[in-house]
């Protein structure tokens, strides 16, 4: 049962997992043996209005809410990771920084693209000496009489290379701490900018990842977002956003190995019995259905109190962690239910086992957030 979900959200979530199921799941372990980004299948996603899921309809997006986000981007998960990754940061923060924070004429130039699939877009934070302390950025941007000129460079880009748009946190005031970083809009084919090769995985192969340098990248004045130096601040106030679509994926990928275990139970025998007749494979089953029956709740909670305003930084957090930290356990117990089987490429459960394993490092770690946790907790009680 899908707990408070209207009819018509319902109706859109069997649409999609329908989709998901006959364009996506087909083509996923293909695309993680012979990786590249999967144009054809994003263009697909475009057209149902997944690439640009809350941004507004003024802006060619599908203006749904968050719960609606959630739900659907669980289903493109549990089909492939890699789709939903590519799928999460595209509807992150290059649109909804772009909603909030852009003009009216970048809201203009970018949205409606990147919305539709026609482009997609990419996030760049992360730097080769820093992740976590993300406010230790390195990269610079320096005034000119003209516009900007970006120096430096930035690691674990998703979409890096394939993405059109590059929303890049840079320095532009080199006293100002996290209040010194600023944000800009960068097109890919901008001079200066290079791609490096792609990253070799553990998983999620499709969702292409490499480093990008700037040298003497210039830009023109109005590739500037949101107020100088408050990029890192207000990319900061939109992390709560992300840690939700890695809780939904995360979600996804949980119930794609538990579906596929619950199956594999079913059929294979040992004993003279199916195995879903031993207590130990039973056990593992209840507890896998239990954890991604809380992580979703915890998901969904977070997205609804968000749809109606709140802040949701303790809440986004829990779900990021538990609903990774589920992941992680259940895709485990997944392989150790096929046994020997769940080693083996002739079943999908070892993909999700490495797909699952990145969503408690990205998006801020299961360290990070349960910094971010405790610190709310103590802030919430001051109040």
């Amino acid at each position: 049962m899908d707990l408070a979900l209207s009819e018509e959200l319902q109706l859109m979530q069997r649409s999609v997992r329908e989709f998901a199921r006959e364009q996506i799941y087909p083509v996923a372990g293909e695309l993680d043996r012979n990786p590249r980004f999967p144009w054809e299948t994003l263009g697909q996603m475009g057209e149902l209005g997944l690439l640009g899921v809350t941004t507004p309809e003024e802006y060619g997006g599908a203006g749904l809410d968050v719960l609606s986000y959630v739900v659907l981007l669980e289903e493109i998960a549990a089909a492939d990771a890699a789709h939903s990754t590519i799928m999460a940061v595209t509807n992150g923060l290059p649109q909804s920084m772009l909603v909030t924070y852009g003009t009216e004429e970048q809201k203009r130039r970018y949205l409606p693209r990147l919305a539709s699939g026609e482009w997609i877009g990419a996030f760049c934070l992360s730097e080769p000496h820093c992740g976590s302390d993300a406010a230790a950025i390195r990269t610079t941007a320096r005034r000119t009489a003209d516009g900007w000129v970006l120096d430096g460079s930035k690691a674990w880009i998703t979409s890096g290379g394939e993405a059109q748009l590059y929303v890049v946190m840079a320095k532009t005031d080199e006293k100002g701490g996290p209040r010194g970083i600023s944000c800009f809009l960068v097109e890919k084919g901008t001079a200066g900018m290079e791609f490096g090769k792609p990253e070799e995985k553990l998983g999620q192969h499709a969702a292409i990842t490499t480093g990008i340098s700037f040298e003497g990248c210039e830009l023109p004045d109005d590739a500037l977002l949101g107020p100088e130096n408050q990029g890192f601040i207000l990319s900061m106030s939109s992390l709560d956003g992300g840690r939700l679509g890695i809780a939904a994926q995360s979600v996804g990928i949980a119930r794609a190995a538990f579906e596929a275990a619950l199956d594999y139970a079913s059929e294979r025998e040992s004993f003279g019995e199916p195995i879903r007749e031993h207590q130990g494979v039973q056990f593992k089953l209840a507890d896998m259905a239990t954890r991604i029956e809380a992580a979703r709740l915890l998901t969904y909670k977070a997205a609804w109190l968000r749809d109606r305003g709140y802040r949701v930084t303790r809440e986004a957090s829990m779900a990021k962690l538990f609903a990774s930290e589920t992941a992680t356990f259940v895709t485990d117990a997944a392989v150790q239910i096929f046994g020997g089987y769940g080693y083996s490429r002739d079943y999908p459960v070892e993909r999700y086992f490495r797909d699952a394993r990145v969503t408690t490092i990205y998006e801020g770690t299961s360290e990070i957030q349960r910094m971010v946790i405790g610190r709310q907790l103590y802030r919430e009680r001051e109040r």
